[in-house]
């Protein structure tokens, strides 16, 4: 796992939880953490180059990787192994980087789509970027890889492993690889670059909420991918003939919170959801903001658009007045329908914009 970003998602557990499946039948797992080819990026599905990332972010990045894939794998020192690839890759020499490419055409590069079509329609490939399979590759030398597990967007990496492998007279590591998760959009994989993505950090009310926000058509993908319920009865669980689709989203929702937080986090929310937005309510952990009189007019009053943006709730003034205009911003349960309201500002005032978006005011 490249530490690119500092957290873990939904998508990549997909993968580490096919790990722990090994684990549990008695293999060792080895997780690379890839603090060396970080510096690059995977240039897999992407239309252009990465940015470089500096040594003090992917360290920083690194820090927690160990203790969020533990959410998943069994961290047992018996069962499993972390290493960085820093470890072999950073000693390398000029004369040992030559020999690495040696053992991989042009024509073999051109095998993979997103290089194909970048040179298709004229837009660069950094030479850095042909290196990275041949350097995730080189991991498997190194670690002496029986299986080497992906997602579907990590075939050629994987297959160059095996090739490279080969090439030095190893046995050529098995390739398992698992699908891709859609992120919250429907569309794109799940990334955090995209933003459609529950991280496994998330708050307990993030997880609930945005899990309730997925598409039905995604509950067979997400519960096939991220729970350990067997075919037959996902079949039952999103056929809205037999489960209620909100009954089948609750469920997946509070079996990720349970996952990465604990059944009480799930219990809870699935509580503060029905209370929220069933019954049109508010949770009862509502964040408080404090606010100065200072912001008010003579008078005490403040515009509801400022008020807004002073919450959070909104960039500008101007977005405040629209979200108003969209009807959906209210204050102590009245909607406010005038883009140009003020209110009296005062202590426990809440203002709530939608249903999730709510604060409590004390006044300073």
């Amino acid at each position: 796992m490249d530490p690119t970003a500092p957290d873990i998602h939904l998508g990549h557990t997909v993968v580490l939880r096919k790990m722990r499946q090994f684990q549990d039948c008695g293999h060792k797992a080895v997780l690379i953490i890839g603090d060396y080819t970080a510096r690059i990026g995977d240039p897999t599905g992407k239309t252009k180059a990465r940015p470089t990332l500096d040594e003090d972010t992917i360290k920083k990045n690194a820090e927690t990787y160990f203790q969020q894939a533990g959410k998943v794998l069994d961290t047992d020192p018996a069962k499993l192994e972390i290493r960085y690839n820093s470890e072999w890759l950073a000693s390398m020499n000029f004369a040992d980087v030559l020999r690495l490419t040696s053992h991989m055409t042009l024509q073999q590069m051109q095998q993979r789509e997103n290089f194909k079509l970048r040179l298709q329609e004229g837009v660069p490939i950094v030479l850095t970027e042909l290196m990275y399979p041949l350097m995730q590759a080189y991991d498997s030398v190194m670690i002496d890889a029986d299986v080497e597990l992906g997602g579907t967007d990590q075939t050629f990496n994987n297959l160059c492993g095996r090739d490279l492998m080969e090439k030095h007279n190893k046995p050529p590591q098995l390739v398992v690889i698992m699908p891709i998760l859609r992120g919250l959009d429907g569309v794109e994989k799940m990334s955090k670059s995209l933003g459609n993505y529950i991280g496994i950090t998330d708050s307990p009310k993030e997880m609930f909420g945005k899990t309730m926000s997925i598409a039905d058509s995604m509950m067979r993908e997400w519960y096939t991918l991220l729970t350990q319920i067997p075919a037959a009865e996902i079949d039952s669980i999103v056929d809205p003939q037999k489960t209620h689709p909100r009954a089948s989203k609750v469920r997946l929702a509070k079996m990720i919170v349970a996952q990465y937080h604990d059944a009480a986090a799930a219990d809870r929310e699935e509580e503060m959801w029905q209370k929220v937005m069933v019954e049109g309510g508010i949770r009862d952990d509502v964040p408080v903001a404090t606010i100065s009189r200072a912001e008010c007019e003579a008078d005490g009053a403040i515009g509801v658009p400022k008020l807004l943006k002073l919450l959070n709730m909104a960039p500008s003034t101007n977005e405040g007045r629209r979200l108003i205009q969209g009807g959906g911003v209210s204050v102590n349960r009245e909607k406010v329908a005038d883009s140009n309201a003020k209110v009296k500002l005062e202590n426990d005032m809440i203002v709530q914009v939608g249903k999730r978006r709510v604060a409590k005011i004390v006044v300073q």
